[in-house]
């Protein structure tokens, strides 16, 4: 984490350096910060400040979070390399940071869930409004969610609360990990390690979508999908298997030519 804290503040000071405009809010959120737990907390409370809870309030409970989890800031570590390694449009530490939503959302909900594994479900509930609110982002405390998680663009991405996503997933914006209606219990689905999701994308229930699987954009899973497939369609079915030595979610390659035919042939 030193690592990329001492890179953020390199990137802060060019930048500030070159944009005088910019040069205050680096040196707020960045430069004037000691640890990059402060300035994660300064950067998310001033974007989250909504209604009568004040941004100071916000920062003292987000940077309690970071500090007494070591784990949310080793996962947001490995979110903002994600970021960086897999969106072609970000080529270092301080966009995302400053702008980009999916990290700044992720990162809020990190906090949330801290706060409600630790038996203080009122205020994680408010965090996860104003995180709805602000960044379109709406993704329940209770959700379990790995490390090295890129949403790219994230508008209208939705998680419900048992909903679990492994390590290393990368999910497009306006996809929905749902429910299929009233049913209580574990009832939202199961993104293994290394799972790519397509733009607009809909998975409901308490389904599983296996290790390396692909989902094509605005298509609707409703059951199972095995590893190292590639689904689309309404209903989703499977096209074929993935032909690569890396996992979707890394090479961020949403066409279908990579695959070789899937023997089963049917849907899903």
């Amino acid at each position: 984490m030193s690592e990329i804290w001492n890179t953020l503040r390199q990137e802060a000071e060019t930048v500030a350096s070159k944009e005088r405009i910019l040069s205050k809010i680096l040196t707020e959120y960045v430069l004037e910060r000691n640890s990059f737990a402060d300035a994660l907390s300064w950067r998310l409370s001033e974007r989250l400040a909504k209604g009568s809870v004040p941004a100071s309030d916000l920062k003292e409970l987000l940077l309690s979070c970071f500090h007494d989890s070591p784990k949310i800031l080793s996962d947001v570590g490995a979110d903002l390399l994600a970021v960086k390694d897999r969106d072609p449009a970000c080529h270092d530490f301080i966009s995302p940071f400053l702008y980009f939503k999916g990290f700044q959302a992720l990162s809020a909900y990190r906090a949330s869930n801290y706060l409600w594994n630790n038996d203080r479900k009122d205020i994680a509930l408010y965090l996860q409004s104003l995180i709805s609110i602000v960044y379109s982002v709406d993704i329940h405390p209770a959700a379990t969610i790995g490390c090295g998680i890129l949403l790219d663009h994230a508008t209208g991405f939705v998680a419900g609360e048992t909903t679990v996503i492994e390590d290393d997933v990368s999910i497009l914006h306006e996809v929905t990990l749902g429910g299929t209606g009233k049913e209580v219990g574990d009832r939202h689905p199961k993104i293994r390690s290394g799972v790519l999701i397509g733009a607009g994308a809909k998975i409901l229930g308490n389904v599983e979508v296996g290790q390396g699987a692909r989902v094509g954009a605005s298509s609707v899973v409703l059951s199972d999908v095995p590893a190292n497939v590639s689904v689309a369609g309404v209903p989703s079915r499977v096209l074929g298997e993935i032909n690569s030595q890396n996992s979707p979610s890394l090479e961020m390659n949403h066409t279908l030519s990579s695959m070789k035919e899937y023997e089963s042939g049917g849907g899903i």
